[in-house]
């Protein structure tokens, strides 16, 4: 594996705060927003999971999301009427594991049709990877249970991204086959759009002067793995934490060894963490994106947008030739 990762308490699983979805068109309070529309009702998790049930579906369903604005992904706690309002749905697409409350609640839900996007492509462990400068390992043995030792962030590689698509079109097509046929014409041209993506990944990150990148979310490992990158995550720090001296003392090294330049952070976390560390080792900041929400804060306004953004963030730390 090209990932080398470091475990992050508190951010290696909760990532982003204040992660938005502002591309809703109907809040999923409205219950007639949740389910008993004309159209093919389905309740997405979160943003990533929305944005495939919009493209795909187009004009025949009626998507909505359990992540209102604001909200945290991880931590999501559903309310009595949200449970309600999901049973009313068509469908309901979302990523066992990621969130504990929507496990549960599909669970429980008399949803005739339950599109779980982890069985449509596969998961990988990005925990248990050696580790270059010293070789510590820093599982959270407490975060092990809730992402079950698989990597959940199957959305930020574009491939595994475009198989889950692939499965979500299927889903569709058998639950309302009336509309398959167009299901089956917006899936490919998501598909062409996430094959678009992977390929400027693939031509924008082939020759670079550094293949390792500092975040302070390790979100990234698919996508590390894919383009033959290095995620290198803060280890041992949540959001409002300083890094320790010897920890930055380390970066340095790392950044020095390994000619990195940037510490990346995300849109909606504080930047102190980053800041502080791109201070004392002489590194500037940017912006990577996790998408597990779309804001006003966002480098784009969809999901192919800001994962464009991502590209040239990534290009400029990288040093892409």
């Amino acid at each position: 594996m090209n990932v080398r990762r470091r475990r992050i308490s508190g951010i290696a699983v909760t990532a982003a705060t204040a992660l938005g979805l502002g591309t809703l068109s109907a809040c999923s309070g409205d219950s007639a927003a949740a389910g008993n529309t004309d159209k093919f009702d389905v309740v997405a998790s979160f943003y990533p999971m929305q944005y495939l049930a919009e493209q795909i579906g187009g004009d025949h369903v009626n998507v909505t999301t359990l992540t209102e604005p604001g909200q945290e992904p991880h931590d999501l706690e559903l309310s009595t009427k949200q449970t309600a309002e999901l049973g009313e749905a068509d469908a309901v697409l979302y990523l066992k594991s990621l969130q504990p409350a929507v496990d549960k609640a599909v669970a429980q839900s008399g949803v005739k049709t339950k599109i779980d996007a982890t069985t449509l492509t596969k998961l990988e462990d990005h925990g248990s990877v050696e580790h270059d400068h010293g070789g510590e390992e820093h599982a959270e043995e407490e975060h092990s249970e809730e992402e079950s030792g698989l990597d959940p962030h199957i959305w930020l590689d574009p491939v595994k991204y475009a198989e889950v698509a692939g499965g979500v079109a299927k889903a569709f097509e058998k639950a309302d086959p009336d509309h398959a046929a167009d299901y089956r014409k917006n899936a490919e041209a998501l598909g062409k759009k996430l094959t678009g993506l992977d390929t400027a990944y693939k031509d924008g990150l082939k020759s670079t002067d550094t293949k390792v990148f500092f975040t302070n979310h390790a979100a990234f490992g698919y996508l590390a793995e894919r383009y033959g990158l290095t995620q290198e995550a803060i280890n041992g720090l949540d959001p409002e934490s300083e890094p320790s001296p010897a920890r930055i003392k380390q970066l340095q090294q790392e950044a020095k060894a390994d000619g990195v330049t940037t510490v990346f952070y995300e849109t909606l976390v504080s930047d102190k963490t980053a800041k502080t560390l791109a201070k004392d080792a002489g590194l500037k900041t940017d912006v990577l994106d996790p998408l597990e929400g779309i804001t006003e804060k966002s480098k784009g306004e969809d999901y192919v947008a800001v994962m464009e953004s991502n590209l040239k963030a990534l290009e400029a730390a990288l040093g892409a030739k």
